[in-house]
């Protein structure tokens, strides 16, 4: 499978669209707006919806992305107009071209609380309890917070920032693959030897576009990937 993984555009997805080589999934890990107000969620869902080169598109919100927390079933039934993308909220889905070589992926938004914004909860048993849905047999996690010390680092105030909860989660279960953003100086990739870490916020910490989006083959079989150049 042809992947391509991008996060935190914050209204800037015009901008990443010549980067976007096509494939049979294009996935998007939150903080697609600046505050999630409704027409900055339908000028990224018009965008979404329109790119024709992948197969299946899939995304999340993040904690910039109010609308989908405040007004869930408004937004919701404003997305039903379109019909070529798919939006997880504590969901899941499944994409393949038949069904023993489907793959499962699940998305949420939450992250460990930091200035009220939205989809916070706070570290401890309530942000289990939204890790605690996720079902055993992923193959790709999505959530728009990273997992502790993968992908996580703030360099100005040289921490690890991510949730211990979703850490032990999927240390749990393995997923083959787990996308992030949320955290944009975290943007890269590492391998634990059993998940592929993701985390693919294309701006940097200033908000500046920094970082291209990121497009991957996959084998879903053997977990082994090879980057793509754009």
């Amino acid at each position: 499978m042809k992947l391509t993984i991008i996060s935190d555009t914050h209204n800037h997805h015009k901008r990443i669209t010549d980067d976007l080589p096509g494939g049979d999934l294009l996935i998007h890990a939150g903080d697609l707006s600046s505050m999630g107000y409704k027409h900055e969620i339908e000028n990224f869902a018009k965008w979404y919806d329109g790119l024709e080169n992948y197969t299946s598109k899939v995304f999340i919100a993040g904690n910039h992305d109010w609308g989908f927390q405040n007004n869930t079933e408004k937004i919701k039934g404003l997305l039903t107009g379109y019909k070529n993308i798919d939006y997880l909220q504590d969901d899941w889905m499944m994409v393949g071209e038949d069904y023993e070589n489907l793959v499962k992926i699940w998305g949420s938004p939450w992250q460990p609380e930091f200035h009220n914004w939205a989809f916070n909860l706070p570290r401890g048993e309530k942000i289990k309890e939204k890790w605690d849905l996720i079902p055993n047999d992923v193959d790709i996690l999505i959530t728009h917070g990273p997992a502790f010390g993968k992908l996580d680092y703030v360099p100005y105030n040289r921490i690890n920032v991510g949730c211990e909860d979703v850490l032990v989660k999927i240390q749990e279960i393995k997923p083959k693959i787990h996308v992030c953003g949320h955290i944009h100086e975290g943007a890269g990739y590492i391998f634990d030897g059993t998940t592929h870490y993701i985390n693919a916020a294309v701006l940097n910490g200033r908000y500046e576009f920094r970082n291209k989006p990121l497009t991957i083959d996959w084998d879903p079989d053997t977990n082994e990937i090879e980057f793509v150049e754009v």
